[in-house]
């Protein structure tokens, strides 16, 4: 059985389609060596039935690592999350906070929260399949099912299905006219009630997620919750991990000049696999995010990174501006 550190959870980055593939998390990790990173959501039918194992593939450097998981058969998902566990994933984490038209059709995420207890027989047979936390991803409620009664009956059954680690996204999700976009950002936020369920459930480890972009929140969530997880925030300035690796680890702050050192030892080796050098890249455009010579290095990239033979000297290219702002 796992040891659970309520620590390992005080910085997360958000699992994030079409963002947080392998490239990107090998990047946020030399940014912060402690946080807990997420890979984007694999459906549990994509590795049972499609037999696609490369979406488990991740290197040693992610650790601590978690993958997330999208299905509502428990059968199908206690086989993944094998499948995921005996690749080296730390922690298995159900997606029951996604509004997608897409994920909704497959029965997966955020409509998975008007069913709390086909969630609870999923993530139980996920938990008795693996010896790594299986954890929760959820919204503070969907459509009109909005009480602090529905999360707190939810939560109830989480805890009685064995789970022990919760990730809440302090927004409500419509499932019905908005899109996924608009999800992240019409619903208003209600930080309050995420207290509030830390505060009635202290056995839980709750992690905090939405619209969280500073230091300064990172620090006044951390007086109320056991966690928090960034999103959007993370990606577009990815310089913040860093910064949050220094507040709540005491780090020193490492230098973006050093991060690139680093990353072209892994864009070399990845390009010699056959990896395109754009793959790669457009997770570090918001490195310098607010420094001069920022838009520099960004344009550079992303205007060179597709073109034929490019490689490493473009990214030399792209750190011109910075130093002639400097």
């Amino acid at each position: 059985m796992y040891q659970l550190h309520q620590n390992d959870f005080r910085l997360t980055v958000a699992p994030m389609l079409d963002w947080t593939d392998r490239h990107c998390r090998y990047f946020h990790r030399l940014l912060s060596p402690h946080a807990r990173l997420y890979t984007e959501m694999v459906t549990s039918p994509a590795l049972v039935r499609g037999g696609q194992l490369r979406l488990l593939e991740h290197s040693h450097e992610e650790h601590p690592v978690a993958l997330q998981l999208g299905g509502s058969d428990p059968v199908e998902l206690a086989q993944a999350a094998r499948m995921g566990a005996d690749a080296g994933y730390d922690e298995i984490n159900l997606n029951v906070g996604c509004p997608s038209d897409r994920v909704q059709s497959g029965k997966f995420g955020a409509c998975l929260m008007r069913e709390p207890s086909l969630v609870a027989d999923c993530v139980r047979a996920m938990a008795e399949a693996v010896d790594v936390p299986v954890t929760v991803k959820c919204r503070i409620g969907v459509d009109d099912q909005d009480e602090y009664a529905d999360l707190q009956h939810f939560t109830e059954q989480m805890v009685g299905a064995g789970v022990r680690i919760m990730v809440v996204h302090a927004r409500k999700a419509w499932l019905k006219g908005l899109s996924p976009k608009e999800n992240r950002e019409i619903p208003p936020l209600d930080y309050e009630r995420v207290y509030r369920l830390k505060r009635e459930f202290p056995e839980l480890v709750i992690v905090i997620n939405g619209g969280i972009t500073t230091v300064e929140a990172v620090r006044e969530h951390l007086a109320q919750v056991d966690g928090v997880m960034l999103g959007r925030s993370a990606y577009h300035d990815p310089y913040l991990l860093a910064r949050l690796e220094t507040e709540l680890y005491g780090a020193p702050l490492v230098d973006r000049a050093t991060i690139l050192e680093h990353m072209r030892i892994y864009i070399e080796a990845e390009m010699a696999r056959g990896t395109a050098l754009k793959h790669i890249t457009r997770h570090i455009l918001g490195l310098y995010q607010n420094e001069p010579g920022a838009r520099g290095f960004r344009r550079t990239l992303s205007e060179g990174a597709h073109l034929p033979g490019a490689g490493w000297e473009l990214v030399e290219a792209a750190m011109a501006p910075l130093r002639q702002a400097a």
